[in-house]
């Protein structure tokens, strides 16, 4: 969250300059028509003004700037829609190009691009080596400042407290000037004490935290854009939930949501947060209101995502790609001819071992590939007889209903539709629970997922404590044991209880992770796990 500090006041567009050629003034045209679009969200409308620029740069040496440029333009559209992989793609092919640039700025933009894609991937040791390199090519102080405090954030997010002490102390001793805007100046120094408020409040230092989060708050009120204390006012809850506040961690709760909410920024962690406050009338209300945004901000997801995934690469790019690749194959074959005529005996050599090499990739992956398809055969051969077993009846039932009704009356067209979906909802839940179960980082959101699809308009589901637990010190073998246990208590619910509110709490206690579940159905009233040792040692 604390990521967004800078984003509206410090974003500016760049100006590019290279030498004048024939394409310079068209490749203009469509890079600016391109930013419009991006500015407005038009995400693959923007990405086919900025493929329609890069096949204009032609050679790319000679557009130096602009190729840079406009693959770091293209490279952020995806990075906002969080498709980090796709942009850190796009960003490394500008890499061998920014030799070739005329200003040390493209370099430091590119690095930074892709030091943010492996913070989105949670490569956090890349990251810091990226960001490092952007650092480096820095040329003015405040654009340093941002950088470093950036490097102490994701210190931050390893708990290397002290290193980000270190950093962010040196910084918030003085105030590096923006020669561009005096506003973000003070913007800066707020985000520098926002995280060092952080770190003291990671590392039980209650006043030096408090002190640092009421002055980066105090500073960003002035800027009268609620979009600029949401994070305070979520840091002021944490510190008051960490110290045992209720009052206080209520208000703050309530202040964040309050500018969330108008700032159309981070409304569904605000919302979480009250819920986890509040207490007798109101969390009902808040509880309704939550799932309703919930289902809206994935709908929009959704609906974003499929458009964004129309968005197609152009062919004159592709075709000159390839011919490049064409061209480094041919020069590495004159190379390699060349090397022969030298030595006729290091050919051999070489030849050989490349043959042996070859043979040994060729043997190991067809015998990988033969042990997987049978893995795959045996799995395929189950699914398929769980398949058969569970939904064959219900398709067959399905379509004699088809068979024997009219489906020109509208009740009837809802009923096969509605039996269609649920064939497609059994089908999907036996995939899933064949799926690989994750155990990185990524465990706690394919958790939460898979409870997710259990929630419905009839039943809602409360989730307590599954943001507080250390999800990494938790063994491997632990969090799958943890994961089917979940699964199996919200089918029992679904197959033969009529509840239609369910909680569920993780509490960490030493070593020990209890799981209570509670719903109000027929069914099993109350169940609680416990998992003894299941930290690592």
């Amino acid at each position: 969250m604390a990521l967004f500090f800078l984003i509206a006041s410090c974003e500016k567009k760049k100006q590019i300059y290279t030498k004048k050629t024939e394409n310079t003034a068209e490749i203009y045209q469509w890079v600016k028509k391109g930013e419009r679009l991006s500015d407005s969200l038009q995400d693959d409308s923007a990405i086919f003004c900025f493929n329609k620029a890069l096949a204009l740069c032609v050679p790319k040496k000679d557009y130096a700037n602009q190729y840079v440029y406009i693959l770091k333009k293209k490279g952020d559209i995806y990075n906002r829609n969080e498709d980090y992989y796709t942009s850190e793609s796009i960003a490394s092919k500008a890499l061998p190009y920014l030799k070739y640039t005329s200003r040390p700025r493209f370099s430091q933009m590119i690095y930074k691009l892709i030091a943010d894609n492996y913070y989105g991937m949670y490569d956090y040791d890349n990251a810091l080596i990226y960001h490092q390199k952007s650092l480096e090519t820095a040329i003015s102080q405040f654009r340093k400042e941002q950088l470093k405090c950036d490097i102490a954030f994701i210190y931050l997010q390893q708990k290397k407290f002290s290193m980000a002490i270190n950093l962010l102390e040196e910084l918030a001793k003085k105030k590096t000037e923006d020669k561009t805007d005096s506003l973000n100046t003070e913007y800066q120094h707020a985000f520098v004490l926002y995280n060092l408020g952080l770190c003291y409040l990671r590392t039980d230092n209650p006043k030096k935290a408090l002190d640092n989060l009421n002055e980066s708050l105090n500073i960003n009120l002035k800027a009268n854009d609620e979009s600029y204390v949401v994070g305070n006012y979520h840091a002021l809850y944490l510190y008051y939930k960490k110290y045992n506040n209720p009052k206080l961690k209520k208000f703050y709760a309530s202040k964040g949501y309050y500018a969330a909410s108008k700032a159309k920024y981070y409304e569904l962690n605000a919302i979480s947060e009250i819920i986890e406050a509040e207490e007798g009338e109101n969390l009902k209300k808040y509880v309704d209101l939550y799932i309703k945004l919930n289902d809206s901000i994935m709908l929009s997801k959704r609906k974003a995502k499929n458009q964004f995934a129309t968005s197609i690469y152009d062919s004159q790019k592709d075709k000159e790609e390839n011919l490049e690749l064409k061209s480094r194959k041919a020069e590495t074959e004159v190379q390699l001819e060349k090397q022969k005529n030298r030595s006729f005996i290091s050919y051999i050599i070489i030849s050989t071992s490349i043959v042996f090499l070859v043979f040994l990739v060729f043997y190991i992956t067809t015998k990988g590939k033969r042990e997987k398809n049978d893995i795959v055969l045996e799995s395929e051969i189950r699914i398929s007889n769980k398949l058969q077993e569970e939904l064959s009846k219900n398709v067959f039932q399905t379509f004699l209903f088809a068979k024997n009704n009219g489906l020109e009356n509208d009740d009837n067209k809802e009923k096969l539709i509605s039996d269609l979906n649920d064939i497609y909802i059994k089908t999907r839940k036996i995939s899933k629970e064949n799926s690989k179960i994750p155990t990185n980082e990524k465990y706690l959101s394919a958790l939460k997922e898979m409870i997710s699809e259990y929630k419905t308009q009839d039943v809602n589901i409360l989730l307590n404590g599954f943001d507080t637990i250390s999800w990494n010190a938790i063994n491997k073998n632990n969090k799958i044991v943890l994961f089917r246990i979940v699964q199996e208590l919200f089918l029992n619910m679904k197959t033969h209880n009529s509840a239609s509110l369910v909680s569920i709490t993780v509490k960490s206690q030493h070593k020990n992770l209890d799981l209570v579940y509670i719903d109000n159905g027929s069914g099993i009233k109350t169940i609680i796990h416990f998992l003894k040792k299941v930290y690592k040692i």
